[in-house]
């Protein structure tokens, strides 16, 4: 096995020198006309810059080898007698330990030369002390990157003592929740479309960790020969496909907020870099489909032809990540300064004002969100591939099934990405239809896909310690974690405690002021009414379901007290989140307490049609379940020529003879 330096040392070697030429193709190395920071400021950021991407891709990366690629023990054994004797696993593990450590060190390193950047005081200037206090406390950004050394220094801490496949896992987990503060800061910090730059950012940062970084570690640890090589190679080429189409994905909703036109591809420095880098990551998806045809099933008999190609592959990884770096600190075509508007609407939601709300509009009104847009197409067609996989064996898949999942889905998208996103930002009537769709439509259409069931069924169980998504997803469903929180009543509590929770307090106005937060709200109101309705009427594993009138019992108690909180809605006196919708001066003359009332009587009013839905739902499977418990005692009773009924009969006998 090579030593993991000696391979990243020239991946390193490539990035530096792709950030210095694309720095000097885009000036950003020239001394500033207004105020400049010093010679030491402007060379030193886009070189800590290239550092701290490195290695957060190499932390990231090198994590998910170890949680979903690497098998933790040379033999199959039980998963509960895992022993973790892989010399590969443990040399990954100490790649991403290592890497680790150092991130917060690049983190404060970064946080430092970035206030002198901003603010043009010289690193050795005696105010860097007191300026840099206050860029901590009182500026955003400045927030922001503390936030990221936090982060990063709780992963150190966390990787520091981890030594098994769970610990792997909270280690990818908090690598991307450290990567979030970096997609809040440079050019997606101050974007005119700030929801699009910040979750494309996002969205990018994550592939090119699990692409770029993974590579680098693969080849810095993997076995150069035999079958777990070509195991590993297989695995992580998925891993690679994807990545590499979230990754062009993610960078052309980022550079459409950049560009006037195509023509400053190559009119404009940052353009012509731009289009270096895109020359470059096409090269590379060549070199992928290079492997995929011909390398790694070529393996077991020439491993050398893969290992060299990877290692080329990396080379060049290098030098689009530096080529990246440059970017971050050159000017695109198109300020990143928002234009100034000062209507209120504006200023609160960082939204121009919509168009007149109508039926049309709902329908033709779109803002994408990058985020939830890829995860809802992703859903759709890996549950088709799934489904087409199981029919290729021969097993059957309901086709209501599919069409369930493909609808709910395709919901989702609409109302997180259309009209009632559009206009929930602006109108509490628009926002609680929008929640009412999440928490209350889209999940009956979601449960009833089983997607669970199907992920069981469709994809292979790994027998060699390792987990894929099947086996991580299966183990989040049957442990003591996913059994609370799927537990019937837990559900119901959940689901209808919520609201009270989130609309009753500031964590409302967090949503509709935050992007972060508005995702939260999202994911947590369509999990919590997936959890409810697959209580009630799901396919999917969960925990003991109560009989069938209970069921009702739950269903009418918590859809009760969702009634009520709309009606509580429409009686109160004070506008919710008022510092928000009191003060939008919308053109339409909105009355905020009037949208508010008309906000409740369709929490209370749309909520009926799902509860009956629900209720339905619950009946006939109801009526079903007990069809299968008569027919089953049938053909029993033809089997053993009623001996229940019979012996039954004889002790009523027995007892009438005494």
């Amino acid at each position: 096995m090579r030593r993991p330096l000696g391979d990243i040392s020239w991946v390193a070697v490539c990035g530096v020198a792709a950030v210095i030429v694309g720095g000097l193709s885009t000036n950003i190395y020239s001394t500033a006309e207004l105020a400049d920071p010093g010679a030491l400021t402007r060379f030193t950021l886009p070189a800590l810059t290239l550092l701290r991407d490195g290695v957060a891709a190499l932390t990231l990366g090198a994590f998910g080898l170890a949680a979903c690629i690497y098998s933790p023990t040379l033999e199959e054994r039980p998963r509960h007698k895992l022993v973790y004797d892989a010399p590969e696993w443990a040399a990954v593990m100490k790649l991403a330990r290592t890497c680790a450590i150092i991130w917060p060190l690049t983190e404060l390193a970064l946080l430092i030369v970035t206030y002198s950047s901003v603010a043009a005081v010289p690193l050795l200037d005696p105010s860097m002390g007191p300026g840099l206090t206050q860029f901590l406390t009182s500026i955003e950004l400045g927030q922001i990157m503390a936030w990221s050394v936090i982060f990063t220094v709780l992963l150190s801490l966390v990787a520091a003592f981890t030594h098994t496949l769970a610990g792997a896992a909270w280690g990818v987990g908090l690598s991307m929740l450290a990567l979030v503060p970096l997609a809040l800061t440079g050019h997606a910090a101050g974007a005119a479309d700030h929801t699009l730059a910040v979750s494309a950012m996002f969205l990018h940062i994550v592939a090119v960790g699990a692409w770029a970084g993974g590579l680098v570690a693969l080849v810095a640890t993997s076995p150069r020969s035999g079958q777990r090589a070509e195991r590993y190679a297989k695995r992580y080429s998925k891993v690679a496909a994807w990545a590499l189409f979230v990754t062009v994905y993610s960078g052309v909703c980022a550079a459409w907020i950049r560009f006037n036109n195509l023509g400053e591809l190559i009119t404009t420095p940052y353009g012509r870099l731009l289009l270096a880098k895109i020359l470059l990551t096409g090269l590379l998806a060549l070199i992928g489909l290079e492997h995929r045809r011909r390398r790694i099933p070529e393996i077991a008999e020439r491993p050398a032809g893969f290992f060299k190609l990877a290692a080329g592959e990396g080379l060049l990884m290098g030098a689009v990540m530096g080529a990246a770096a440059a970017l971050g600190e050159s000017a695109p075509p198109v300020p990143q300064t928002p234009l100034v508007d000062a209507s209120p609407t504006y200023m609160l939601s960082q939204y121009p004002v919509p168009p007149y709300p109508d039926l049309f509009r709902y329908v033709t009104e779109w803002r994408l969100e990058p985020m939830l847009a890829f995860l809802s197409v992703s859903g759709i067609v890996m549950y088709l591939i799934w489904v087409r996989r199981l029919r290729e064996r021969g097993d059957a898949w309901p086709a209501l099934r599919t069409v369930s999942w493909v609808t709910g889905l395709v919901i989702f998208i609409w109302v997180t990405c259309g009209g009632p996103t559009v206009y929930g930002t602006v109108l509490f009537s628009a926002h609680m239809f929008m929640h009412m769709m999440l928490a209350m439509v889209v999940p009956i259409f979601l449960a009833l896909g089983a997607p669970v069931t199907l992920l069981a069924r469709a994809v292979p169980a790994r027998t060699d310690g390792s987990r894929s998504g099947r086996e991580i997803i299966l183990h989040v469903a049957r442990s003591r974690y996913g059994a609370f929180w799927a537990h019937p009543v837990v559900a119901g509590i959940n689901f209808a405690g919520s609201l009270i929770l989130f609309y009753f307090t500031g964590l409302f106005y967090l949503a509709l002021t935050t992007h972060m937060g508005h995702l939260a709200m999202i994911v947590h109101f369509t999990l919590a009414g997936y959890m409810f309705v697959n209580a009630l009427i799901g396919i999917d594993p969960g925990p003991s379901r109560p009989p069938w009138a209970l069921r009702l019992v739950l269903l009418f108690a918590t859809m009760g007290f969702h009634a009520f909180f709309g009606i509580a809605v429409i009686s109160s006196t004070n506008v919710l989140a008022n510092e928000f919708f009191g003060w939008l001066g919308l053109p339409w003359v909105v009355d905020a307490h009037a949208d508010q009332v008309i906000g409740g009587a369709i929490t209370w009013g749309i909520g009926e049609f799902p509860t009956l839905a629900l209720a339905i739902a619950v009946g006939i499977s109801w009526s079903i379940a007990d069809d299968r418990t008569a027919k089953r005692l049938d053909r029993k009773a033809d089997r053993d020529h009623d001996a229940e009924l019979r012996a039954y009969n004889a002790m009523l006998a027995a007892r009438a003879r005494k």
